[in-house]
């Protein structure tokens, strides 16, 4: 669902193409994650986080992992982030998917600079 969800945000130009180191001042402070929360619930918080662990309860900000985005844009250095991170923890299948995501983005960035 996220993969898609994701897919479907860079494709309507809801991404920001920043650099690699820069996902530690843009992902989303505590207080706008539990106002999104507040406000859109726990089913669309997760569409922003590549993974899911099961181990946790449901409807807890702890069961959703490997953020892309700040809540309204993806991120490239998110998606940077998640691939690393990932891949880093033998999480293969978000470390791929994560990297479909930044050929996608590089694919819109490259249509949109030649309009």
């Amino acid at each position: 669902m996220a993969f898609e969800y994701s897919n479907k945000l860079i494709k309507e130009g809801h991404v920001i193409v920043d650099k690699r180191d820069a996902w530690s001042q843009h992902q989303p402070s505590t207080e706008e994650e539990n106002e999104f929360i507040r406000l859109h619930g726990f089913d669309e918080y997760a569409k922003w986080h590549l993974g899911i662990d099961e181990d946790k309860a449901e409807a807890t900000k702890g069961r959703y992992k490997f953020p892309y985005g700040d809540l309204r844009n993806v991120h490239r250095c998110a998606v940077l982030a998640v691939k690393s991170r990932a891949g880093q923890y033998k999480y293969y299948d978000i470390e791929n998917a994560a990297a479909q995501l930044i050929g996608t983005i590089d694919m819109e960035k490259e249509v949109h600079a030649n309009h």
